[in-house]
């Protein structure tokens, strides 16, 4: 059945990593939990549990340095890679 899976993704106008999210999403049965959102800076949660989480996430150190540094490792160099394929195209 379904149970525990997350959703990562990237948001952007340009390549520039400013201009970039990034964010995780924590489900469980279908239900979101908490997410991790660059924008923010921070996870946030949407439920009891989630709340707690994103809680001792935030004041975990390693952790968010881990979710800051996914953002250039994930979403910085595929959208290099997005941004040539589309030009090549067009």
């Amino acid at each position: 059945g379904y149970l525990f899976h997350t959703d990562v993704g990237c948001v952007f106008n340009s390549s520039d990593l400013n201009d970039i999210e990034y964010f995780q999403i924590y489900n469980y049965n279908k239900l979101k939990l908490f997410r991790f959102s660059s924008t923010l800076d921070k996870y946030v949660g949407y439920t009891e549990f989630g709340i707690k989480q994103a809680t001792a996430f935030n004041n975990d150190k390693d952790i968010i340095a881990d979710a800051r540094a996914r953002k250039e490792y994930i979403c910085l160099n595929n959208i290099k890679l997005d941004y040539e394929s589309a030009l090549t195209k067009s």
